[in-house]
């Protein structure tokens, strides 16, 4: 993302630069977990853990699918990651083969198609539209198993970049499908507890071979912490143990800790949802006046996917002019769609609400 890095180095410079363009939450991880994490330093609490994770995280992670989604699974099968990220990357090399071909939306998160590429997989990008809402439908699935033999298939509800969520019918359905089909089903649910749309739905009561990936970054506004974690099927246990060992060892000790306080934060973390709600509004209502044709759906996560064809022909280069000319950083389109996503922009809402007003306010003055 060129234009991170850009706005990044303008603030370095000293620019006033409103940063729309990445999903980091203004706010800070709740007072219970930075509390949590100050004993763990002044007790020394910084060194390897397991490879998946404290014991305690790990049997609260799975009594959160209890709580949460009526489906508890095994503490056994929970492994506390670095991040998301990790989570990807150990499901890959867990579940898959060098070769292997695994479906994953478009548009979505880049990091999907670059890590699957760098551990010598093949991404097949299934093209969603906007008249679907952008849903990536059983019958889209099943085309793509033929044309190209898929071993996988990866798809985050809600979706970034545009914030689309399943009914849960719409989201057992494609399941049913992989299922029937013998792929192997990822579920990335970062973005559960920050939906504004349908019930949330966990792929773990519908798939038993199904990997769940979810992380403290988006709802618990912990992204710089680096603790996520993976829910995997009982025949992959060893092997994500084996590869976590080498890979990562463990997931850095005091963000366990913090992590495990989070779940204590909820009252904290509602309020900050109840914020990006506020900013939801501002811009469902402020961008279709500056020119914006849609901004659809919005279900869930804390973006909004702007088509921008009536304001410019390349949302990249429109982009660039508005991080140098106006102070306001957004994300074009096609970094998460290589082949429809000029027209599109991604502007996040997890900022500061005035922060965010003003980002708007420049981006008015800069189309007119």
């Amino acid at each position: 993302m060129s234009v991170v890095a850009r706005a990044n180095a303008l603030q370095e410079e000293g620019r006033d630069i409103v940063m729309m363009c990445v999903g980091q939450p203004s706010a800070p991880a709740p007072q219970v977990a930075r509390d949590a994490a100050i004993a763990a330093i002044a007790a020394g609490r910084i060194g390897y853990t397991s490879a998946p994770g404290i014991t305690p995280l790990r049997k609260r992670i799975a009594r959160h699918y209890g709580e949460k989604y009526g489906q508890e699974p095994d503490p056994a099968q929970v492994f506390v990651t670095t991040g998301s990220s990790a989570g990807f990357i150990l499901s890959f090399l867990a579940a898959f083969d060098p070769g292997d071909k695994v479906a994953i939306p478009a548009p979505g998160y880049p990091a999907y198609r670059n890590i699957l590429r760098a551990l010598s997989l093949e991404p097949v990008e299934i093209a969603t539209c906007e008249e679907d809402r952008w849903i990536m439908t059983p019958h889209l699935v099943e085309e793509a198993h033929r044309e190209h033999g898929l071993a996988g298939m990866l798809v985050a509800n809600p979706n970034n970049p545009n914030g689309t969520m399943m009914a849960p019918d719409a989201f057992a359905r494609l399941v049913a499908t992989s299922r029937q089909l013998g792929l192997r089903f990822i579920s990335d649910e970062i973005y559960h507890g920050l939906c504004w749309g349908f019930a949330e739905t966990t792929a773990l009561a519908l798939d038993p071979d199904a990997i769940i990936i979810n992380s403290f970054s988006k709802y618990y506004c912990m992204t710089g912490w680096r603790v996520g974690w993976m829910i995997v099927p009982e025949n992959l246990i060893e092997t994500v143990d084996r590869l976590q060992q080498n890979a990562f060892i463990c997931a850095p000790e005091v963000s366990q800790i913090a992590a495990l306080a989070a779940f204590d934060g909820t009252d904290e973390l509602e309020a900050v949802k109840r914020g990006y709600e506020h900013n939801r509004s501002l811009y469902m209502k402020r961008l279709p006046e500056l020119g914006f044709r849609a901004i659809q759906p919005m279900d869930g996560g804390f973006y909004a996917y702007a088509d921008a064809s009536a304001l410019c022909n390349d949302t990249s280069e429109f982009a660039a002019r508005l991080l140098e000319e106006a102070g306001v950083a957004v994300t074009p389109g096609l970094d998460f769609d290589t082949r429809q996503g000029s027209r599109w922009l991604r502007l996040s809402f997890c900022g500061d609400h005035a922060r965010l007003a003003e980002g708007i306010d420049r981006l008015e003055r800069f189309v007119k």
